[in-house]
């Protein structure tokens, strides 16, 4: 990557990481409801990936820390935010909340509360495209705890033998909720996992967007090129609790001083400027310009956007030309 395309991953990296912090305050000042779970400290996983891949061209799906993914994929953070705050001008029209965020313009395929949800999906995503003849990929981002499912297994299985076109990118945290990953999983390299289906695999540096980037470009490439899927495993950290319920009280204060050190933007940033590419002035006026705009354009939008009306409370949300909705027969 060159140095403008550095600046513009710095510059989307920070927009990512105030839109979580600023949904953080609004969590506690309760305009936004439900569950939330926050991305801080992963960016350069989402952002190295999307960089490598066709965003609004290539399907993306995700679990339920999906805020990021949508607006990588093209989502307004405008609309985003909306949903989140449950408004009528929510990517979702406010039917999805945090869990949920949906946006098929851009061909982002939703966040999944269902803990091994989009494995399946994904696959079937991919085995369309396969069988339609197109040149898009499927990317579907998971956790580390969910490959414990039964469905990350039949999933694997399944798209290896039909040699799909689908890479899938594990953020491994070390969490799963509040369980470390050595406490439920025998083998804790997630990519090893995969050996078993003959699935082309990789472990790579997940707070270094640009390492992030250099094996996402293989991944990418090898699913393109028709040589089926690809697992690609990233090791990261969340700087926040698995959701705004969680304390936070069971990990080492150690092991988040040592994790804090590698902070994907600090990085990012810090190379720059040692390159005299960035100076500090700029930083902090990239800084002041992404709070401004979300002070000044996304939370408002959010907030003026209209309630949805409970008379429509099923719109949007069961297919209204089904002909087996509500019992209805095909005629």
């Amino acid at each position: 990557m060159d140095t403008a395309d550095k600046k513009r991953l710095l510059r989307s990296m920070l927009l990512a990481r105030r839109f979580e912090e600023r949904c953080y305050e609004a969590y506690v000042e309760r305009r936004i409801g439900g569950f939330l779970h926050l991305y801080p400290g992963q960016e350069a996983c989402a952002h190295g990936v999307m960089e490598a891949a066709r965003p609004g061209h290539d399907y993306v799906i995700t679990g339920y820390r999906d805020h990021v993914h949508a607006i990588l994929a093209g989502a307004d953070p405008k609309e985003v935010m909306a949903e989140l705050f449950g408004k009528e001008g929510g990517s979702s029209r406010g039917r999805g909340g945090s869990m949920h965020i949906f946006d098929v313009e851009k061909r982002f395929m939703g966040g999944y509360a269902l803990v091994g949800g989009p494995f399946p999906l994904s696959a079937g995503m991919a085995k369309t495209i396969k069988l339609k003849g197109g040149d898009e990929m499927v990317i579907c981002f998971l956790g580390d705890a969910a490959n414990n499912q039964g469905t990350f297994h039949e999933t694997m299985n399944m798209a290896a033998l039909w040699n799909l076109p689908v890479l899938y990118v594990c953020e491994n945290n070390l969490y799963g909720i509040g369980t470390r990953i050595d406490r439920s999983t025998a083998v804790t390299d997630q990519y090893k996992r995969v050996c078993g289906y003959g699935i082309a695999a990789d472990q790579v540096d997940g707070q270094d967007v640009e390492t992030v980037h250099a094996a996402a470009e293989k991944a990418v490439e090898h699913v393109r090129n028709g040589n089926g899927p690809y697992f690609l495993e990233l090791l990261t950290y969340r700087y926040r609790g698995h959701s705004m319920s969680d304390s936070n009280a069971y990990r080492e204060k150690e092991e988040e001083r040592r994790w804090s050190k590698r902070d994907p933007i600090i990085t990012l940033r810090d190379r720059l400027i040692e390159a005299g590419e960035l100076t500090e002035d700029d930083y902090k006026a990239m800084d002041t310009e992404i709070l401004d705009y979300l002070e000044n354009e996304v939370v408002p939008y959010a907030e003026q956007s209209p309630e949805p009306d409970p008379a429509e409370v099923e719109r949007y949300v069961l297919a209204e030309n089904d002909p087996y909705v509500k019992g209805g027969a095909r005629q």
